[in-house]
């Protein structure tokens, strides 16, 4: 997430695809829920009490909830607004620690209700998947609602205010015109309309990606004014982490909590492997398929089905190849920084991704609020060395960003100093 929002600006093929497609960025999200399916299997292996579980999984969603709304709900203007503070009538309820933690809390929950006291060894004839069916009857569940109501809902005509001081049209209201059911594009898809409905349009977030697609700018996929002949609808808002995206993201969830009971249940490197493998390939396979036969094309904003298919099955993947490299091949070492930001993920996430230290260190600034630390770094010793913003940005992100919170991460570590939800 460092990599992508900090380094994405420069280098569009990272950033988040404006509508269809699947980024770099893309991925992030889905990695996120991937991987906390996986931490719940493993912290759920025994339920001794499931009362006291379950006051503990309320207990993080809550603490999620509220970093959530901080963070991004429009309190925090770090790093580069040397300003705090919120307009309640615009108030962003959305984000990515509160998707995180509706799927946090019913995957947690269903885990929990679904476990007995001592966990079930696998017996003859009895597969994972069959071990662990409520799961996967609920993940049926929310593809049939997702497709349901994103197919079947009727979206009418909307219209919405600019506030945007920047632009000429700040504070002009403008129509949508929808009345159609089923749509996928930008305006009139249903992902949206239940935002609208039920959020409210000033509680959304006001730069969607779709700002940076062709139809909006001249400059796509880089951000631009926006061309004379534009929709209006660019300059309207859309939750990219809204209500019916996040039911569907509750499937990646899904998908890697069974990746973490095959660690649990199975305990042979290669059975192991050859589950996630297959059921990695396939589904980003499917994923693929889906996206061009043109039946459900990938899509982030609208966490679209096939979208959910290619990153889970990315994810898998990806998590095998760190599965072979540390756990068989013993290169822990190489990769200890991470292992060290996976120790302190809540920290390096407020910290580096969300910008609060770089936005104290941008409060200590000399005469201008752009002579600071952080600037005078990415210009003198990233920028100006290698003679290119481009290369530059992303080196520094690598370097002066990510690497450094691993070793910061590593040095809490070593002191034994955690943030825990």
């Amino acid at each position: 997430m460092i990599l992508v929002d900090d380094a994405g600006g420069e280098w569009p093929m990272i950033g988040h695809a404006p509508w269809n497609g699947c980024n770099l960025a893309d991925f992030v999200m889905p990695f996120f829920l991937f991987i906390v399916g996986m931490a719940i299997a493993l912290a759920f292996k025994r339920v001794p009490n499931r009362l006291i579980s379950i006051k503990r999984v309320i207990t993080r969603t809550i603490k999620l909830l509220f970093w959530g709304l901080i963070l991004q709900g429009g309190y925090s203007h770090a790093p580069d607004k040397l300003t705090y503070g919120v307009d309640m009538k615009r108030i962003r309820w959305c984000g990515i620690l509160q998707r995180i933690a509706l799927s946090y809390l019913v995957v947690a929950l269903l885990e929990i209700s679904t476990k007995k006291t001592q966990a079930k060894e696998l017996l003859p004839r009895c597969s994972v998947f069959k071990l662990y069916h409520w799961h996967w009857l609920a993940g049926a569940c929310v593809v049939v609602v997702y497709l349901s109501v994103i197919y079947g809902v009727y979206v009418p005509d909307w219209h919405f205010t600019v506030y945007n001081i920047h632009s000429p049209d700040n504070g002009k209201t403008f129509t949508v015109t929808c009345g159609v059911r089923g749509s996928l594009d930008p305006p009139c898809n249903a992902v949206g309309y239940i935002d609208r409905a039920v959020l409210g349009i000033n509680h959304m977030y006001q730069h969607p990606a779709w700002k940076r697609s062709k139809v909006c700018t001249e400059n796509s996929p880089y951000e631009g004014p926006f061309r004379k002949d534009a929709p209006t609808w660019c300059q309207g808002p859309f939750e990219p982490e809204g209500i019916l995206s996040s039911i569907s993201a509750i499937l990646t969830t899904i998908f890697g909590v069974h990746c973490g009971h095959v660690l649990i249940h199975l305990k042979d490197h290669s059975n192991r492997l050859k589950h996630w493998g297959v059921l990695g390939f396939s589904l980003l396979s499917l994923g693929i398929i889906l996206h061009f036969s043109n039946a459900i094309q990938l899509n982030k904003q609208l966490y679209s089905f096939s979208y959910v298919c290619l990153t889970a099955g990315a994810a898998a993947l990806v998590f095998s190849t760190f599965y072979i490299l540390v756990d068989i091949l013993g290169w822990r070492y190489i990769f200890l920084p991470l292992e060290w930001i996976g120790m302190n993920a809540m920290l390096v996430y407020v910290m580096a991704a969300e910008g609060i230290f770089a936005g104290f260190i941008n409060g200590w600034y000399y005469e201008d609020p752009h002579n600071t630390l952080i600037y005078w770094i990415q210009k003198h010793i990233f920028i100006g060395v290698w003679h290119s913003r481009r290369l530059g940005i992303l080196l520094y992100v690598i370097f002066a960003e990510i690497l450094f919170w691993g070793l910061v991460a590593g040095a809490l570590h070593w002191l034994g100093i955690y943030w825990k939800l």
